[in-house]
């Protein structure tokens, strides 16, 4: 056999949310041999054509919907990329659900959503088993860097006494608005400010992936604690191609976590993104039985890698029991550099 014969039909993608993330995901699923995109919804982009809304300079036929109502495209599987929180993602992901479709989702949250609110969970849960399919939240951080990765490199372990990660960011060879969301050319004071209002959350997704490391090794942690993210200060001017941070004014943000057994640190996850760091890496260090230490410098583009995983996931998604999953509950992920339809084990539904 030869070519895409024995494949069966092309895997059918719904986008929900043609954001940044979102438009990255669209131009590489065009890129990928079995699978393609049948329908986009964006309220705030309703109305034009896909090609339009993610730059690629040249139309695709495909008229981006305000909702799912006006969605009439069989589809398998959605790829879900609009908010950071479960509380929001819910209703949209409820309706996915119930519309017969397979979820994979960059909401933070949804990467380990039991710890957000286990009624929430219970019922996307339920609901996805109700409905034959199955629902995921993933991407690169949470989803692999802090926490599959992590989980992944403890298999060569005896035993563990402690795990730390870090993943530290030059802010500024990432988009404006990433820029804007973590306080960059803010005064101390109005950074501080913004964090009491809620306007400045600091990473989203600490905890998710302490508690999914801890759940793999069959841990009870004590408890986790989420530290306030603290402001970075600019030392001397520097600048970006969007923001110059003044001497003294914050460059960036540094948020820590901690996985606590028996009133120790047993996971520290530590989170850095200002302008201007002197060096971009992601690094584990597993303190045990052997020592494990590994560093990826300069640290992986988020936006790149969160498509990646997303789409990877892809037949990993439609190869599962309905459910509610994570991702140690998943395939160990791969890239997919033939036709995606060749590592589906079979169709579990198509609609």
């Amino acid at each position: 056999m030869s070519g895409n014969e024995g494949l069966g039909s092309e895997i059918r993608v719904v986008l929900v949310g043609v954001g940044a993330i979102g438009g990255e995901i669209s131009k590489l699923i065009l890129r990928r041999r079995g699978i393609r995109i049948v329908g986009a919804i964006d309220p705030n982009k309703a109305g034009r054509d896909l090609g339009e809304v993610i730059g690629l300079g040249k139309p695709l036929g495909i008229t981006v919907l305000k909702s799912t109502d006006e969605l009439k495209a069989r589809a398998e599987i959605a790829i879900h990329a609009t908010t950071s929180f479960l509380d929001k993602a819910y209703p949209q992901i409820a309706d996915l659900i119930k519309r017969g479709l397979n979820v994979i989702s960059t909401c933070e949250e949804l990467s380990y959503p039991y710890i957000v609110s286990e009624e929430i969970s219970k019922s996307l849960d339920e609901m996805a088993k109700r409905h034959g399919v199955t629902i995921l939240g993933t991407g690169v951080n949470p989803g692999f860097l802090m926490d599959t990765l992590i989980i992944t490199l403890t298999a060569m372990c005896q035993d563990i006494e402690r795990i730390s990660a870090e993943r530290v960011i030059d802010a500024a060879k990432r988009r404006p608005p990433f820029q804007v969301k973590i306080g960059a050319g803010l005064s101390v004071d109005e950074f501080n400010k913004k964090m009491v209002r809620g306007e400045i959350a600091g990473h989203v997704g600490l905890k998710q992936s302490i508690a999914m490391i801890a759940d793999a090794l069959g841990l009870r942690l004590d408890e986790i604690i989420e530290e306030p993210a603290e402001p970075v200060i600019a030392g001397r001017e520097i600048k970006s191609n969007f923001i110059t941070v003044k001497p003294g004014s914050v460059a960036g943000l540094s948020q820590k976590a901690h996985g606590v057994i028996n009133e120790k640190d047993f996971i520290t996850l530590t989170f850095k993104a200002y302008i201007g760091a002197p060096e971009e890496y992601d690094s584990i260090i597993i303190e045990g039985t052997p020592m494990i230490r590994e560093k990826i410098a300069p640290c992986i583009h988020g936006d790149m890698a969160t498509a990646a995983i997303i789409v990877n996931m892809i037949p990993r998604v439609l190869n599962v029991k309905p459910g509610l999953k994570t991702m140690k509950d998943m395939q160990i992920p791969s890239a997919i550099m033939g036709d995606v339809r060749a590592l589906l084990r079979g169709r579990k539904h198509e609609r």
